[in-house]
């Protein structure tokens, strides 16, 4: 596993679903992203750690629902972003989703593989938005500060594994 890349997990269990959001991620992200897919919250549990930093996950599931399993992955580790995913527009599940602490909460249909992708790059670039707002560091500088401290992991560690 590519300790680098966004480790994202898809979480529903329509499999037509699960497919066409894993392919257009990888096609959109690439190597940058390591994409592990589940039909239901209880193989997900299982799996969710430190690690795991974002949580695409449906709302209507066998066992466990949506809301049952965001609750449960933010107490084992309350920094994984989770984007709900549901076919119902319902404001009351979105709000609930929200009070658990869910990033957003997108609605299947038209647009939402477009707005998952945005959602999923945001969090992706959010080292270099907080070094802008909360440390006053031009992009171009965060950027490149980035980009720098990446290579020196990514060096570092073939470093260790070639010796």
């Amino acid at each position: 596993m590519n300790t680098s890349a966004l480790n994202l997990f898809i979480v529903d269990d329509n499999m037509l679903t699960v497919t066409d959001l894993k392919y257009y991620l990888q096609n959109r992200f690439g190597t940058g992203i390591n994409i592990s897919t589940f039909s239901d919250g209880d193989s997900c549990l299982k799996k969710v750690d430190k690690e795991t930093n974002v949580v695409i996950l449906d709302y209507f599931m066998e066992g466990k629902n949506g809301l049952e399993t965001l609750k449960l992955i933010k107490d084992i580790n309350p920094k994984t972003e989770v984007i709900m995913l549901s076919g119902n527009d319902d404001i009351g599940i979105a709000i609930d989703s929200f009070r658990l602490g869910a990033t957003d909460y997108v609605t299947k249909g038209q647009g939402s593989l477009k707005k998952i992708t945005k959602l999923v790059y945001y969090i992706i670039t959010a080292p270099i938005r907080i070094l802008g707002e909360e440390f006053g560091v031009s992009k171009f500088v965060a950027v490149l500060l980035t980009t720098f401290i990446a290579l020196g992991i990514i060096t570092f560690v073939a470093y260790k594994l070639m010796n």
